[in-house]
């Protein structure tokens, strides 16, 4: 299954890199904790923490070159069990937060968390970009104003208790990897990757494997709630948040305030069939985007049809691949790559064409730019722990169980259906076809007793195509459908129209219009 990628957000807060010249990377893990261990830590969750806030205005500084006006920073650590089932065993995990609360706060109403999805996205690098408020495509001022900003990176991302345990070396073979291998040869190659990333996960996190699980992270938000001083929750789930908000609606319906998810993932369809929607999805976007470049050939150098220019790149990269700046090879996985960065969001359509363009021309060094913005990989060839959190969380959430075999088969079937996104997306269920840990599968069915829950979805989304709004929605029953007639994955706060749905709903608790549809405009 595909993710957020962590850099997309890059493109929406120009205003900022502009000024520092900087990506949105994250962070490793900082230094000790100073945090207090909560008292009362059982299933039912911990009680009220004395938080040791810090001073890290440093984090944005180091992300943006500068640190929003008017807003404080200050990180804190809790301490939760391992596995929420056995939280008398003594084993803990150490999750890290962050508090930005704006100068100008007033009619506090109390914690806004947020989860910008993956899995394996920093909610603490996002608390940090959204700060930036609607100059730079953040939150609104109103928003900022009325709530602290809660970010934490969930169990086993970035400061929690980080999973490492894919070397760069084998996330360098797997992005780059011929997307739609011909040969049974080929195919075994990325088996055999497979099987290697699976046993040294194994034997470097055993049974532990099972505890990066969503519901576990779903019972750590219950104690962020408790820990922060909240009684009742306001949370803003993107993507994959979305999935992990409806799992905390479901355990704990009764201490939700209000919770927006945006880019609603459906929680009953298997692996199998969510693979299959997303490739759906994303040759959707394309073809979005395809004619986007015939209708403004200005902006896209690279013809009138997008998709016959990009299937002859990939052609040409699996018989000859160019060499880009420092002797990096552009192979047909890394030019797929560089085109799924581009359809999370349209504001990178641009970058696609001009991309594409130049590696036709013999330079392939902005395709790789592209890519790297989903893959994380730095300048140095090195990777964040970002895929490593999407294995885990992916593999122990889904008790669906797909072969090799079954995987080469639906591959040979997808590329018919979906010639660009098909086979990749099919390819992608070897991770957990040899992954050792245990599954944890996450509920779902309708969170009883919960308030009105706003689930947004945008017609144009590749990642989390919109015909799973209504569904998420319906699962939850309290679930109220707000859409935006947009491209691009998620829409707060894209537009006038949604922005005052959603702050409407997050400030007075006033539900938007029922089956209220924004204008892409």
């Amino acid at each position: 299954m595909l993710r957020t990628p962590h850099r997309v957000l890059a493109a929406l807060v120009a205003t900022v890199l502009t000024v520092s010249g900087c990506s949105l990377p994250v962070f490793a893990p900082g230094g000790g904790s100073g945090a207090t261990r909560p008292d009362g830590v059982g299933p039912g969750g911990p009680g009220p923490a004395n938080l040791a806030w810090r001073n890290c205005a440093d984090i944005p500084q180091d992300l943006f070159g500068q640190k929003a006006p008017r807003m404080r920073y200050e990180c804190a650590e809790i301490t939760v069990p391992k596995d929420w089932n056995a939280a008398g065993n003594g084993a803990t995990f150490e999750l890290a937060l962050m508090r930005v609360r704006s100068t100008q706060q007033k009619n506090r109403i109390g914690s806004l968390l947020i989860n910008p999805g993956g899995p394996g996205g920093s909610g603490i690098d996002t608390a940090a970009y959204l700060s930036f408020g609607p100059q730079a495509q953040g939150l609104p001022s109103e928003v900022l104003e009325r709530f602290d900003l809660i970010g934490f990176d969930p169990r086993g991302v970035s400061r929690s208790s980080p999973v490492k345990c894919i070397s760069d070396t084998d996330l360098d073979a797997s992005y780059g990897a011929e997307p739609d291998p011909e040969t049974p040869a080929d195919f075994e190659e990325l088996v055999t990757l497979n099987k290697r990333i699976g046993t040294e996960c194994g034997a470097k996190y055993g049974a532990e494997l099972q505890l990066f699980s969503t519901e576990q992270a779903a019972r750590d938000i219950d104690a962020i709630r408790s820990a922060v001083g909240d009684e009742k929750l306001t949370y803003l789930g993107y993507s994959y948040g979305t999935l992990l908000g409806a799992t905390y609606a479901q355990l704990f319906p009764q201490n939700i305030r209000a919770m927006v998810l945006d880019g609603a993932v459906d929680p009953q369809q298997g692996m199998v069939a969510g693979s299959e929607s997303q490739a759906k999805g994303f040759e959707r976007a394309f073809d979005n985007f395809a004619a986007w470049c015939r209708s403004t050939p200005a902006q896209c150098p690279i013809g009138p049809d997008a998709r016959a220019t990009l299937t002859g790149l990939l052609d040409k990269a699996r018989a000859t691949p160019l060499t880009g700046s420092g002797g990096r090879k552009a192979t047909a996985g890394w030019i797929f790559y560089a085109a799924v960065a581009a359809l999370y969001t349209e504001l990178y359509w641009p970058e696609l064409g001009k991309a594409l363009g130049a590696l036709r021309d013999g330079d392939p060094d902005d395709m790789f730019a592209l890519a790297d913005t989903y893959t994380s990989r730095t300048d140095r060839g090195t990777y964040d722990n970002q895929a490593d959190a999407l294995l885990a969380v992916n593999c122990a959430d889904s008790d669906e169980t797909v072969t090799a075999e079954q995987v080469r088969a639906l591959q040979l079937d997808w590329e018919k259906k979906y010639p660009l996104f098909g086979a990749p997306l099919a390819l992608g269920m070897l991770g957990c076809a040899f992954w050792p840990g245990a599954r944890d599968p996450y509920p779902t069915g309708p969170a009883q007793g919960a308030p009105t829950i706003v689930v947004v979805g945008t017609v144009g989304d590749p990642a989390t195509p919109y015909e799973q709004t209504a569904v998420l929605a319906n699962m939850l029953g309290t679930g109220q459908v707000l859409t935006w007639e947009g491209e691009g994955h998620t829409a707060y706060p894209n537009t006038s129209c949604i922005t005052r749905a959603v702050d409407g709903y997050l400030i007075d608790l006033t539900a938007p219009a029922r089956d209220l549809r924004c204008p892409a405009g």
